[in-house]
């Protein structure tokens, strides 16, 4: 089972998504943003949090348009799994891999706690692990994590079973208290909140770690 971690200039999660993924038995290799290819047989791939470019123009904005993007959209076309997390999801959604916009917090205020999230669907590799009502805590950290997306397609979200999950108390606004959605092959995951700092008993609550158990079963089943 190989992952690859990608890391942009300003990734600052790269290393802990890096163990998570190491935690649960993957081959892990780093990728730097100017590759223009994973490395052969990558079976998921891990877009870190962070302030890739210093958030400059837009969260995610620049970083979508590095070399490495192409090789991610083709991992994604030919059916390989990816997970964003927080400046991930804003660069999945920057790349038009997952719909939507992440926004300034409501509050115009950073926010950094561990907050409740409601698992709303086990259909897919990253929430196969958990059950559909589960609430598990997790932290998260951003400025711009308010998500945010159409009429349209919040009604395809929800007709589609893509929102994996949602706030139990919406801490910076989030259309629909969405904290993670699923895209429409459901193989790439985005959720601001960090499950690669809730995965090791050794330093508190570990139920993020089932987001990459998930991915696991997956690979191996596969």
């Amino acid at each position: 089972m190989k992952a690859a971690i990608i890391t942009f200039p300003g990734s600052n999660c790269d290393r802990d998504l890096a163990t998570a993924f190491e935690r649960e038995g993957f081959e892990v290799a780093r990728v730097w943003h100017k590759d223009t290819a994973l490395p052969e047989g990558t079976d998921v791939v891990g877009v870190p949090g962070g302030f890739s470019y210093g958030d400059y123009l837009r969260c995610g904005a620049i970083a979508a348009r590095s070399p490495i993007v192409a090789a991610m959209t083709a991992h994604v076309t030919r059916g390989g799994y990816m997970i964003g997390i927080c400046n991930g999801f804003q660069i999945l959604t920057e790349t038009g891999l997952l719909p939507g916009a992440l926004m300034r917090n409501a509050g115009l205020k950073f926010v950094c706690r561990t907050v409740g999230l409601r698992v709303q669907t086990s259909d897919s590799v990253f929430t196969s692990a958990l059950d559909k009502g589960q609430v598990i805590q997790v932290p998260l950290a951003h400025h711009e994590g308010n998500y945010v997306i159409d009429d349209d397609g919040l009604s395809r979200l929800k007709a589609e079973d893509r929102i994996a999950f949602t706030y139990t108390e919406n801490p910076n606004g989030s259309v629909a208290d969405i904290a993670g959605i699923l895209s429409d092959n459901r193989r790439v995951l985005g959720m601001m909140p960090h499950p690669e700092r809730a995965a090791d008993p050794a330093l508190g609550p570990a139920e993020g770690r089932a987001v990459f158990g998930g991915i696991l079963q997956a690979v191996v089943s596969a």
